[in-house]
This record gives C-alpha cells, sequence and structure tokens, in this order.
C-alpha cells in the first residue's frame, strides 16, 4: 500500500504531496518551504513531478534538485509564461522571482509514468494552464484509489481560467470527461485547500452543478 503525506507552503497556500512506497518516494509540486520540510523528516525521493508549472508550485524546485538530487518530471518546460512571473511581476507588482531550473523529462503527450516502484496514469487537463496534468497512481493510495489534481479540482471549487492561455470551456471539457468520469471514491489531492472525493464534488460542488 502506498502511503501520503501533505505540505502546505508559500503565501497562496500551495499543497505538495509525498507519496511512498516499498521501493521509494516521490513528491508532487515544490511549494516555498517543501525543501525544508522534506530534510527535517529525513526523506529522500528520486522524482519531483509538477502538476503544473504556475509559480507557486515550483518556487523549491531548485532547492530540491540541490538537496536530493531528484529527477524533475513536468508536461513542458518552464518559461515565464507558463510560471506566470511575467504575469505577477509586470500586471500586479508582485516580487516573484524563481530559480532556474530544466526538467529532465517532459511528459506532453505521455499516458503514464512510473518512478520508485510506482505507475501513475497521466490526464491531461489544460483551461487552468496550457500544461496541467493530473496524476493517478495505479495501486490505492491508504486503502483508496487516488488523484494528484494539482489547480483543476477543488473541495467546493475548481481551478481559475482567467490567467493567461486560460480557457473556460476547454477546462470544463476536461473536468467532465477526464475528472468526473473516475470511480467516486477516488481520493482527489488538490494543489490548494483540503482533500475531497469525486462522489462529494459531484454531489456538492456548486461549479460542477450542470454535470
Amino acid at each position: 500500500m502506498l502511503k501520503i503525506s501533505s505540505y502546505t507552503g508559500g503565501f497562496f497556500q500551495t499543497n505538495g504531496y509525498l507519496i511512498e512506497g516499498p521501493e521509494g518516494a516521490v513528491l508532487f509540486d515544490a511549494p516555498e518551504g517543501i525543501a525544508s520540510w522534506l530534510e527535517s523528516r529525513e526523506i529522500r525521493i528520486s522524482h519531483l513531478f509538477l502538476t503544473h508549472l504556475h509559480y507557486d508550485h515550483v518556487i523549491d524546485v531548485a532547492a530540491l534538485k540541490e538537496s536530493q538530487g531528484c529527477l524533475v518530471r513536468a508536461f513542458a518546460q518552464p518559461n515565464d509564461d507558463l510560471t506566470l512571473l511575467s504575469v505577477l511581476k509586470e500586471m500586479i507588482g508582485w516580487p516573484a522571482n524563481i530559480e532556474p531550473f530544466e526538467v529532465a523529462e517532459t511528459l506532453e503527450g505521455e499516458t503514464e509514468t512510473e518512478a520508485a516502484g510506482m505507475k501513475f496514469e497521466l490526464r491531461h487537463v489544460p483551461g487552468h494552464s496550457p500544461d496541467s496534468l493530473v496524476y493517478l497512481p495505479t495501486e490505492p493510495v491508504e486503502d483508496e484509489p487516488a488523484m494528484i489534481g494539482g489547480d483543476t479540482l477543488f473541495r467546493g471549487g475548481v481551478g481559475r481560467t482567467d490567467f493567461p492561455h486560460g480557457d473556460h470551456a476547454l477546462f470544463f471539457e476536461g473536468i467532465r470527461e477526464k475528472l468526473l468520469t473516475l470511480p467516486g471514491e477516488t481520493r482527489v489531492y488538490p494543489g490548494h485547500g483540503p482533500a475531497t472525493t469525486i462522489a462529494h464534488e459531484l454531489a456538492s460542488n456548486p461549479f460542477l452543478m450542470e454535470f
């Protein structure tokens, strides 16, 4: 059985998730402070997977690569457009900065990936960001099917679509066809806020009532 634990950090209270299996551990997303969190727990990871490249999800990527020597996988290579650095600096004056990093393996066009003896199905759900990926472990996580969802589906909400390259219609098409078709008991681990399930969101999420 796979185990999961979470860390929340940074101004935007962004979630990162650690999944541990019999052969090792991997991390999903890199909010501010998560590198120190791993070090304090004396945990080593082999891979860092990114749900998307927005600023708050990648602040600690360079620190993790330095301290952990982990391989980074994401849909695409980072740029100021995908990280939103251009928007944050030029449009709202946010003093945003990210230490440069590279993605070791891009996942565009892939439907699965594996690391540390664990396998994950990949689902591309653009609309919040063009590079948004959802990761589905092929094994139960603490006895439940699980989804690492990034900023797609939240408890009682969904990701924003008003950023550059956002697409409201495409986003909801992806949610409807790629997420809400999952088993109702699937535990959703979102990029912000508490975990939820597909069934709970179908029954109560006001953004999904049309479905």
